[in-house]
């Protein structure tokens, strides 16, 4: 007997299990049961496992039966006319779900023409068997597998035109590209997307070749005549939120220009943006700690007697201001309330980013880099006919990594740049190389996609013939202005003493155990005194009883915590986190004994 399995738990056992993992496909395909139900018969253990639980991956294929499928011509006309519908496929059972356990006992050809007796399926079309952001990377099936799905990683954090409505909308951190393209060089899922109303990239002229070793290590060299007139420009919008909350006791915030004896006034010029209301003005220009939206709170502690005595003066300051290293223009101001009846007020700013030094780029290929260097347009490479490349790409890319299609999106990209028309870079269905190359022949210039170039500071012939061409190119929403961090000294915390954590908070870098070997080995080991005693503290400790003393103001000196004559009290340099260790290990009733040795 074969045991049968519904979702993993044993339900019974039948004679035959490929008989009766037939019948249950047969009954699929007749509508008698649900389309996600899937069967899978085991020949190795003698199961059958019969899935219909949720959260299974399945997919459609078209079914074949003794090499031929049941999606003739004349249901391809009826869909072209409307007059059948995809669900009308699957309850004639021309098409089929399947998860990734039926697919074991599934023989599935790729083409029609490949088709064979043995065969089960047939693929809808290859295309269907990447995810929808692979399928916007053309000619896929010539990248390596890891680049590719980096590749259509990539994509998700191009920056674009995420949304038309961007403008009524206060979303967290966009960004928003200021002149999308759409690319030359696509694949069907651009239509089937309409990727046209939402582009994310620009087409760029690119040459693979080095200049002055600026783009080694994967790093790119951008024309600087291309970012003047607007490659890769950006806008970067995030709002700012405060809303009137209510207390008890009646108690309420309040959004206001605090007066001068709330606690917690900042200085008369933070709050120079606000007008009356409180609230700052539309376009007006903000840096770093200027107050966006003035606000007042009650006091967070109240005793007996505060209660009926609340004057001016116990409020507190808690209005919202810009973090440390922030700034922009205040885009829009929006004042509202939210479900609980409360004053909401919204502002967003807004900060123009033009390309720099450090910001990331990427192709559609997983080939991403950052910018190195921005070169005059003067000193860019020029061609036999007068093109500069906008970005010039670093040759050493490309063998190991084996990105193909990046080389041929240039080839495609050029031709359709030149012959005026887009490119299918569909994966599996793409134009073919030969055809591409012949067409760009026939433009007049060379089939694999070279050209003479000029040094453009020296005028001189480059020996080796350049290969340039036009590629779709992404900016990646990591911009250096959003990550650029530095710090001499600042706020610490109240715990332990040390420098506080974050950018946002002025915080300090943490030097590890690696970045100290390398300061010794570059011959700075000195630095490392300073760079370790970010929390230095000179703790006085008794030398009988190893214990943390205190200083004595009465009697002018150090003393140990148990006092006697004899016990003389040392004053040793330590961290003050270790300091803090000691004091939680005494809290545990641990006695931690510190052994003093004199230096000489």
């Amino acid at each position: 007997m074969t045991e049968v399995y519904l979702d993993s738990q044993f339900v019974g056992s039948v004679k035959n299990g490929r008989d009766f993992a037939d019948a249950l496909i047969g009954a699929r395909r007749m509508n008698k049961l649900p389309s996600a139900l899937n069967v899978m018969f085991d020949e190795e253990t003698d199961k059958v496992f019969v899935e219909i639980c949720r959260g299974r991956c399945i997919r459609p294929l078209i079914v074949v039966k003794e090499g031929k499928p049941l999606l003739t011509e004349k249901h391809i006309e009826q869909l072209q006319k409307n007059e059948l519908a995809w669900s009308d496929l699957l309850k004639q059972g021309v098409i089929e779900y399947l998860d990734p356990a039926e697919e074991e006992n599934a023989f599935i050809a790729f083409f029609e023409e490949e088709l064979t007796p043995e065969h089960t399926h047939l693929e809808v079309m290859p295309l269907a068997i990447v995810g929808i952001t692979t399928s916007l990377v053309p000619f896929g099936n010539y990248d390596h597998q890891v680049r590719l799905t980096q590749g259509s990683k990539n994509q998700k954090q191009a920056i674009g035109f995420y949304a038309a409505n961007y403008f009524n909308r206060m979303d967290m951190d966009v960004n928003v590209l200021h002149y999308p393209q759409v690319p030359v060089v696509g694949t069907l899922m651009d239509q089937v997307l309409e990727y046209h109303k939402h582009p994310s990239g620009m087409n760029v002229t690119l040459a693979i070749m080095s200049y002055q070793g600026y783009n080694m290590e994967d790093a790119i060299i951008v024309n600087k005549g291309s970012i003047d007139r607007g490659l890769a420009r950006s806008s970067y919008y995030r709002p700012i939120i405060s809303e009137e909350l209510r207390y008890s006791g009646g108690l309420i915030d309040e959004v206001c220009i605090p007066d001068k004896d709330v606690k917690g006034f900042r200085s008369e010029h933070d709050y120079r943006f606000l007008e009356q209301d409180g609230i700052i003005y539309p376009e007006a220009v903000v840096g770093e700690s200027d107050v966006i939206i003035g606000k007042t709170s009650p006091p967070r502690f109240l005793s007996s007697l505060d209660e009926y005595n609340l004057a001016t003066s116990s409020r507190r300051e808690s209005s919202m201001s810009l973090k440390h290293g922030e700034k922009g223009v205040v885009d829009f101001v929006l004042i509202t309330e939210n479900e609980e009846g409360n004053k909401l007020i919204q502002v967003r700013l807004r900060d123009l980013r033009i390309p720099e030094i450090g910001d990331k780029f990427t192709s559609r290929h997983g080939q991403k880099g950052v910018i190195s260097l921005i070169v005059p347009e003067e000193d860019m490479p020029i061609s036999a006919s007068g093109m500069k490349p906008d970005i010039m790409f670093g040759p050493h890319g490309i063998p190991s990594r084996m990105t193909v299609a990046h080389l041929l999106e240039i080839l495609a990209g050029k031709t359709g740049a030149l012959a005026g028309r887009y490119i299918n870079g569909t994966i599996y269905e793409s134009e073919s190389e030969e055809d591409i190359r012949k067409e760009l022949s026939s433009l007049g210039f060379r089939e694999n996609g070279t050209e003479l170039m000029y040094n453009g500071t020296t005028g001189e012939v480059y020996p080796a013939r350049i290969y340039i061409g036009n590629i779709y190119y992404l900016k990646l929403k990591h911009m250096v202005a959003n990550k650029v961090h530095s710090r001499a000294r600042g706020p610490i915390q109240l715990l332990t003493r040390q420098p506080t954590e974050g950018r946002a908070k002025e915080g300090g870098l943490r030097l590890g155990e690696m970045e100290k070997d390398t300061f010794v080995a570059h011959g700075a080991s000195l630095l490392l005194k300073e760079r370790f005693d970010s929390d230095k503290v000179i703790i006085p400790i008794s030398e009988e009883y190893g214990l943390m003393g205190y200083h004595d103001s009465r009697k002018n000196k150090s003393v140990g915590p148990i006092t006697f004559e004899n016990d003389e009290v040392s004053n040793v340099e330590m961290s003050y986190a270790f300091k803090l260790l000691l004091d939680e290990l005494m809290s545990l009733t641990v006695y931690p004994k510190i052994r003093l040795e004199r230096k000489f």
